[in-house]
């Protein structure tokens, strides 16, 4: 694609959390070549449905450990006739410039996803962890409420990432032996030792995992206990047999029950195909404070809009910890009536990171002018518009 005369990156003074100044990508879902220059602000992507906004907020999503908002393929990502895609931003903050990098690399053993921080050495992305804290809400995540635990157990270990960044490698590490035990298990090889040893660390690592969700879920349910705003209140709770046992037991004797009860459940879980029990298991129960009732049997609207609460509600937490996050946020304006979308905005203008917003018209964005810039995406590149004050 081509690219108009960018903005420039430098104007104002440095934001105080990192705030993306440059985007580029290559061969990335339908854009070819796209590069971005921004000022250190907000920003608002405008264009027609299939223009590829949320292919942009998508990629900034990969500059951080997992697999980004869509969870697609590292194949999926791919444009047209592209054989690779890369992804570079520079970041501006307080603590200076940084230039993050994650792009598909070719193997002979298949593809892979690398990274780089400040051009050096290539790694895997969960090397990117605390570099870019982000929280994202996309249109996809409307039945988070209703889908399978699998979903709000990520969604929650993202909430957990802002906080604590180490909790990424400590997922990685759990589903590793996870997959490694499993593996032994399925193919009859009980060797004690190994197993011991995988079984051990799984315990250390799922009761980090489980004392980190905790930690969360209680400072989050503190933040959203003392709002009163525009947006329903939501009660959290964790559901899992090892959080409620870190509720009543020190953390050791918690991992020392779950090794045990690993060591116990070797045939179960053989039979079984996978492992029964762990905090990979967990769900977050979430209600809706004013009816006493599940979220899940809230109307869509109303799910809709306790997902916002909570993700304000996060970034607030994040915020008043230092670690304000990007805030990816895909047509949700849209989906709001007017005085709580002047909510939303007014919230939004108190962040103190970077948030993005996509929609389809530049009316809807009324009233951001002000902390926000408009870029109108196009089949042919960008441009910059200006939002109504």
């Amino acid at each position: 694609m081509s690219t108009p005369e960018a903005a420039p990156s430098t104007s104002g003074s440095a934001p105080r959390c990192p705030a993306l100044v440059r985007l580029s990508l290559a061969g990335f879902r339908n854009h070819a070549r796209l590069e971005l220059r921004l000022e250190p602000r907000s920003v608002v992507l405008i264009g027609p449905n299939g223009v590829g906004k949320t292919n942009l907020l998508e990629a900034i999503s990969l500059l951080a450990p997992g697999r980004g908002l869509r969870r697609a393929g590292l194949g999926e990502l791919l444009g047209p006739a592209a054989t690779a895609w890369a992804i570079g931003a520079t970041l501006q903050g307080l603590a200076g410039v940084r230039e993050v990098a994650t792009a598909l690399e070719a193997t002979g053993r298949g593809d892979r996803r690398v990274a780089t921080l400040d051009g050096g050495v290539r790694r895997g992305p969960v090397s990117l962890a605390g570099v870019l804290p982000l929280l994202w809400l996309t249109p996809a995540m409307d039945r988070l409420f209703v889908e399978g635990a699998g979903n709000r157990r990520r969604f929650l270990d993202r909430l957990v990432y802002g906080l604590d960044p180490a909790h990424a490698e400590r997922l990685q590490a759990y589903d590793r032996a996870l997959r490694e035990r499993l593996t032994l298990l399925r193919a009859g090889r009980r060797d004690p030792a190994w197993l011991t040893a995988l079984e051990a660390r799984l315990a250390a690592d799922g009761v980090a995992i489980a004392a980190a969700r905790v930690a969360t879920v209680e400072r989050l349910g503190a933040a959203l206990a003392a709002e009163d705003g525009p947006f329903p209140a939501a009660d959290l709770a964790l559901v899992g047999e090892m959080e409620a046992a870190l509720a009543t037991t020190p953390a050791l004797a918690v991992e020392e029950g779950f090794a045990t009860r690993l060591a116990r459940n070797r045939a179960t879980d053989a039979e079984a195909g996978t492992t029964t029990v762990g905090p990979h298991r967990s769900d977050l129960a979430v209600s809706y404070r004013a009816r006493g009732t599940p979220a899940r049997l809230a109307s869509t609207g109303e799910q809709k809009a306790l997902l916002i609460a909570i993700l304000l509600g996060q970034a607030r937490v994040a915020s008043a910890a230092g670690l304000a996050p990007v805030l990816l946020l895909d047509e949700v304006a849209a989906h709001l009536d007017e005085a709580r979308r002047r909510a939303l905005f007014d919230r939004l203008a108190a962040h103190p990171g970077q948030v993005w917003l996509t929609g389809t018209e530049a009316a809807l964005f009324a009233g951001t002018a002000a902390t926000c810039q408009g870029i109108a995406l196009a089949g042919d590149g960008w441009r910059m518009v200006d939002l109504l004050p």
